[in-house]
């Protein structure tokens, strides 16, 4: 048979992949998986779990919009072989004596930004019943929160029973504008007002701790306390576990006791069933505190593509700065009247969730893009 006189059906139907070459950057695409493997390790719950997920990546799509992953490509078998080790969780321990696990480290602006799944659940097994186990969600509520509640959560089956925030007097000045300036910590403390106010929206007690400083005044550290209570906080401590190790967090653990006793009716932030538009403009606006959102041509038309391809259900992973609420990083404490512009967004199917890209955030490096 000449293959010259093939017609385009005849072709497709021997043609497994049908992928135009000149769609596919290989530099952006050995970027994003390998930014959604790292994801992956972290949400899978066992290695049947991570071989299902590493088949679903997909790589682009083909010439008819249909989606191309890894399965399609051949190449499940050998990553599941490469990555059976890493699935397994690697327990440690502090200086003085407690157990710790590390585990996994997806990046909290373009993936959850959160330890794995496995880690997690070993270290219920281990604590048992009447235990506790603290697991971080990086960066600030309106990131590392969001998507720790929203994915990790949905993923686990675990609900958690208390929120603990961090939070430093330095870093509250400077949200307040200047870093030096003790009258600009009231104005920074919108910020952890507002944060406090993201992490109950999930129905959680949350307790703050103050990292204290040596530098920190009675004064200042009253004023945050002021506020977070002010807020809603169900306690907030005072913690020098930086100086005194476990037993400057006494207190902590204490107040973390006792709101985990607190009946907490946990929810999510937005139904799995909601559309791609709205489950972004709800945490838009619900957790970043955005007027609205603004989608590029090519977002929409991604929301389309996905929408067909039966991916509208995935929660979603918004890619943006951490260093503000707003999409500009210098732009310190609770920013108002700002539009969120989604340029892009991202399949991250393996992991289990849609990536939507604010424009100064770079979707494959996993940092801010310099500007």
């Amino acid at each position: 048979m000449d293959p010259l006189t093939l017609t385009d059906k005849e072709i497709r139907q021997f043609v497994k992949l049908d992928i135009d070459p000149l769609k596919v950057s290989v530099d952006k695409l050995s970027h994003n998986i390998g930014n959604e493997i790292m994801a992956i390790l972290a949400l899978s719950t066992s290695i049947q779990d991570l071989q299902e997920r590493l088949a679903k990546m997909v790589v682009t799509s083909d010439c008819s919009g249909e989606p191309v992953t890894t399965e399609d490509l051949g190449v499940t078998g050998v990553l599941t072989v490469l990555l059976r080790d890493a699935l397994k969780p690697c327990l440690m321990q502090t200086v003085e004596g407690s157990p710790v696990f590390i585990h996994t480290s997806p990046s909290s602006d373009i993936a959850h930004g959160n330890s794995s799944i496995l880690a997690d659940k070993m270290a219920l097994k281990l604590v048992g019943p009447a235990g506790f186990v603290v697991t971080e969600a990086g960066c600030g509520a309106e990131i590392g929160l969001e998507k720790f509640f929203n994915i990790k959560c949905r993923y686990s089956g675990l609900q958690p029973d208390v929120t603990v925030m961090v939070a430093t007097v330095r870093a509250l000045k400077m949200h307040g504008g200047d870093q030096k300036n003790v009258n600009r910590l009231e104005f920074g403390c919108s910020h952890l007002r507002r944060q406090i106010e993201n992490a109950r929206a999930y129905g959680l007690p949350v307790v703050v701790a103050i990292n204290m400083f040596c530098s920190d005044t009675e004064n200042e550290l009253e004023m945050v306390s002021a506020q977070a209570r002010l807020a809603g906080a169900f306690d907030v401590v005072s913690c020098t576990h930086w100086a005194e190790g476990g037993a400057g967090a006494v207190a902590l653990g204490k107040a973390v006791q006792r709101a985990a006793e607190v009946p907490h009716p946990f929810k999510y932030l937005y139904p799995l069933e909601m559309s791609i538009e709205e489950k972004i403009r709800t945490v838009a606006q619900r957790m970043y505190g955005v007027k609205d959102i603004q989608l590029s041509a090519q977002a929409l038309n991604k929301i389309r593509l996905y929408t067909k391809q039966g991916l509208a259900n995935l929660p979603i992973c918004v890619a943006k700065t951490h260093l503000s609420l707003s999409p500009e990083q210098g732009r310190t404490g609770v920013p108002k009247d700002f539009t969120l512009p989604i340029v892009d967004i991202q399949p991250n199917v393996g992991a289990g969730f849609l990536c939507p890209v604010v424009n100064n955030v770079s979707a494959f490096s996993g940092a801010d893009s310099p500007t």
